[in-house]
């Protein structure tokens, strides 16, 4: 199931906001104590400090339209000296000096930064972060095409298409923890296209806490995800697809019942067990028909689920 409408779009903010942004999110003292942490920075006083190339890299997501060089640029005149330390002499570098940039920095520097900066930021005064006390987030994950290159095709690969012909571009599949009220993406993982979604989402589960209501789509619907969910300690609220049939234990006040959810194969042999679940069923009127829709979420979840329609 992919995110639907999903885009990257340039900001339409003016620069010096963003640049104010880029500093109060991440400040300069965070850039250098990751990269102390992973033994990136520069041995010698160099033309492109780590902290600067660190900072272009960021800034190349905001004006991917734009050059290397122009992005750079902005960024030094844009941001504070406390975040740039250049001499005053200081000239753009060419294009192949900050590629070897970016390459000595490394991708081990970017990963970690964004694990630091990206967490959940919604108030209680934020519209709909939160209900009945817990902070609302979703899982969920998309495609994107990719530049066609040797490496990026063996490491992410085609998606189908007609025999005696291949896709343009290799895909990456994108698997995402976003927080509703905000939008923000909290946690990802890239994976070859070729990969299931379901075994990466498993991941994501990292990041979910106590005090988290987390919802899912039908195709992440797995015994596996509510026993991770469970084991963090975090409410769960996912579509439940229309082949998995619920026995009704218990009808409870509200329409609701109680059932169980049984764990598969490999699940068994670690020793799990059944787990009691509630299931909620509404219907959606459309101009010709009536459809039927189940959500699947823990056996105490006492909260209203009117407002959650997952397509």
């Amino acid at each position: 199931m992919q995110l639907k409408e999903f885009s990257l779009i340039s900001p339409v903010i003016e620069s010096v906001d963003v640049f104010q942004a880029i500093e109060t999110v991440i400040p300069h003292e965070l850039i250098t104590e990751v990269l102390k942490e992973t033994d990136s920075v520069q041995e010698r006083k160099r033309k492109l400090p780590s902290e600067l190339v660190v900072s272009l890299v960021i800034a190349m997501n905001l004006w991917s339209l734009s050059s290397m060089r122009t992005v750079l640029k902005n960024l030094v005149n844009g941001l504070s000296r406390q975040w740039t330390l250049l001499g005053q002499y200081w000239q753009v570098p060419n294009s192949s000096s900050i590629t070897e940039a970016r390459m000595r920095v490394g991708p081990m520097v970017m990963s970690k930064l964004f694990s630091r900066v990206a967490t959940p930021r919604a108030t209680l005064k934020t519209v709909g972060a939160f209900l009945g006390g817990l902070r609302v987030m979703a899982v969920d994950g998309t495609v994107m095409d990719v530049p066609d290159s040797l490496a990026n095709a063996r490491v992410f690969g085609y998606p189908g298409s007609r025999k005696g012909t291949k896709a343009s571009f290799p895909k990456v599949r994108l698997v995402l923890l976003i927080e509703a009220g905000t939008h923000l993406i909290v946690d990802a993982l890239m994976c070859p296209y070729k990969m299931g979604e379901r075994v990466r989402a498993k991941r994501l589960l990292r990041s979910v806490t106590e005090g988290m209501l987390l919802m899912w789509d039908r195709g992440l619907h797995s015994y596996a995800m509510v026993y991770l969910t469970l084991q963090q300690g975090c409410h769960y609220l996912g579509r439940v697809p229309a082949n998995v049939k619920f026995p009704c234990e218990q009808i409870l006040e509200d329409g609701s019942y109680l059932s169980w959810i049984y764990p598969d194969g490999k699940s068994r042999k670690k020793g799990c067990t059944k787990i009691q679940v509630r299931i909620i069923e509404y219907t959606i009127k459309e101009e010709t028909e009536e459809k039927t829709y189940r959500l699947i979420t823990r056996k105490d979840g006492y909260y209203s689920f009117s407002c959650f329609l997952i397509s």
